[in-house]
């Protein structure tokens, strides 16, 4: 992993890293001794944007923790199309699936931003679980919702078409981002989220727009009607 992620090298880097640790829920439960070793077992690195930093063959198994930017994970199709599976915001996990034995299978993470992320083994994983279970509930907890989120996400592309589909993702995004100004994100980006292609979403979202549903930038849709949106999600 050396080679993909980059050790933040700051002398306020240790004390920075234990106030970022300290804040995230999964963590709560643990006493200042455990956060202290927490601290110690967990490596804070810089990614660069656009940097793909993990890939289908690492033989690491670790977990991700995303204390700044975004990052995006995806899947590559035999025939070389991409599919986002989701793209996570600040204090966010991922790589939680190496509790249950497995890696992130075929999967790349790839940032979007420039991010500053933490990094823990799996054997150090397990060895806290074993001593909190807590933190084992709460990790599962993040599990789930993925796996809910990523089944009404194949619900919708077995069931709906382009319009509600994209619909559907711009209020996801609005909500996570806690705003109705949604940036960040290309065309192709949107595109790849609900499996179509960049010219089909452009034509989409333009309609969404001569409909006073959104109004578009460069890397920035707005949403003007909610409510509006919704029922083309709908749809």
């Amino acid at each position: 992993m050396s080679s993909k992620l980059d050790e933040k090298n700051n002398i306020s880097q240790p004390a920075e890293k234990l106030r970022y640790l300290s804040e995230l829920a999964v963590f709560q439960d643990l006493s200042p001794r455990e956060m202290q070793e927490l601290n110690r077992i967990t490596t804070m690195s810089t990614v660069p944007r656009g940097r793909v930093f993990y890939r289908p063959e690492e033989p690491g198994e670790v977990l991700f923790i995303l204390k700044e930017g975004r990052v995006q994970l995806y899947r590559i199709s035999p025939e070389g199309k991409k599919l986002v599976i989701t793209t996570l915001g600040p204090h966010t996990l991922f790589g939680e699936m190496a509790l249950l034995g497995t890696k992130m299978h075929n999967t790349f993470a790839e940032a979007i931003d420039d991010c500053l992320i933490c990094v823990m083994s799996r054997t150090d994983l397990e060895r806290l679980i074993l001593n909190k279970p807590q933190v084992a509930l709460r990790i599962l907890e993040i599990t789930g919702k993925r796996l809910r989120e990523a089944e009404e996400r194949l619900e919708n592309m077995a069931f709906k078409g382009i319009p509600a589909r994209l619909a559907s993702l711009l209020l996801r995004l609005s909500a996570e981002q806690s705003s109705d100004e949604i940036t960040g994100l290309t065309h192709q980006d949107l595109a790849e989220s609900v499996g179509t292609y960049r010219e089909t979403a452009t034509q989409v979202l333009n309609d969404l727009k001569s409909q006073g549903l959104i109004d578009i930038g460069r890397k920035r849709i707005k949403i003007l009607d909610a409510d509006g949106l919704a029922e083309v999600a709908e749809s």
